[in-house]
């Protein structure tokens, strides 16, 4: 099989890698060159893909089996990518979002790839636009297409989020014995998934003809509450967790760029049915708990020096403050 990934150098990217290369796979990664370098044993292409010229030029006249497409986020550019790729492809692999279902709960919970597309965000908005430019290819037999959707991944080479922040001080505060935020009651559903296990959705889907024409949620098995969230990671970093739960209304109007993250997705339910993916990818499980994946990412933040240290950052601290002074609790998680 030969295989070229756009992007190749992200977070999900490194675990689909991986497993491609366990597949005996031949791997070309296309992008712009400013990352990192390639794997050993995979070959590169050095090209912006918003640049139509440059994308054509690096690929010539080579033809591949899979393009699987990590950083497609625009209408304009799932256009070009089929102008450069309709019949030069068995399968193409869009990495979509959950983000396009939007944010309401189903009544059996678990957001299946029936439920109704309905996104809030300009993201879920555009990727699901995408996703319906491939499904036309798909149909008028430019490539075979599948939809794969992850949700929240992490793992080494990013970061760990918590219910606030995509790059949280947090855990940072939990380790110094310092309260820390979490919107509403901490009782709503998440999913985090390893990039090592989420990978294996795209990296196994490759030239499997069931995946043709369908999309598929990639997340694991296990839900945890917030509370549950924090608690895990106060396990690692062996401290109690000192929360102070606060409505997410009052936290984002304190800083809605600071606080995005829990503004459009975080807030909401985020629960998601994998079951479709696990009947029809060979291979996809999720092996990776939450607790040990979350140990190797914060360590890996310590070895990169990318650990955010909490300390001046006073906007956080005054919110604290305030609810402390409001006769807010503080809850022992």
């Amino acid at each position: 099989m030969k295989a070229l990934v756009i992007g190749g150098t992200g977070l999900i990217s490194v675990g689909i890698l991986k497993h491609l290369q366990a597949r005996g796979v031949d791997i070309t990664i296309l992008n712009r060159g400013q990352r990192a370098e390639a794997p050993p044993g995979v070959k590169q292409l050095t090209a912006d893909r918003n640049d139509e010229a440059a994308m054509k030029a690096a690929i010539g006249s080579q033809k591949f089996d899979v393009v699987i497409d990590m950083v497609c986020f625009t209408p304009k550019q799932a256009t070009q990518i089929i102008r450069q790729f309709a019949g030069q492809c068995r399968q193409f692999i869009f990495c979509s979002t959950v983000c396009t279902y939007g944010v309401k709960v189903p009544p059996g919970v678990f957001v299946d790839e029936t439920f109704p597309q309905e996104p809030i965000s300009n993201y879920g908005r555009d990727k699901l636009t995408c996703e319906k430019l491939f499904l036309e290819a798909h149909a008028r037999g430019d490539f075979a297409v599948t939809i794969i959707r992850p949700s929240s991944t992490y793992g080494e080479g990013g970061n760990l989020i918590d219910h606030l922040e995509s790059s949280p001080v947090a855990w940072d505060r939990i380790e110094k014995g310092k309260p820390v935020l979490i919107g509403g009651d901490g009782l709503g559903l998440w999913v985090s998934t390893h990039r090592d296990d989420c990978g294996k959705a795209f990296a196994y889907a490759a030239l499997n003809e069931t995946t043709f024409g369908q999309s598929y949620n990639a997340t694991r098995d296990t839900h945890l509450t917030w509370r549950e969230i924090y608690r895990q990671v106060g396990g690692v970093l062996g401290k109690p967790v000192q929360a102070i739960f606060m409505p997410s209304a009052w936290i984002v109007a304190h800083d809605p760029s600071r606080f995005g993250l829990l503004r459009e997705i975080t807030q909401f339910h985020g629960a998601y049915s994998s079951a479709k993916a696990k009947q029809q990818i060979p291979n996809y499980r999720c092996d990776i708990e939450f607790a040990d994946g979350a140990k190797r990412t914060l360590d890996d933040l310590r070895r990169r020096g990318k650990w955010k240290n909490s300390d001046g950052d006073t906007l956080y601290e005054s919110m604290i403050d305030k609810a402390l002074a409001a006769g807010v609790e503080v809850e022992v998680l």
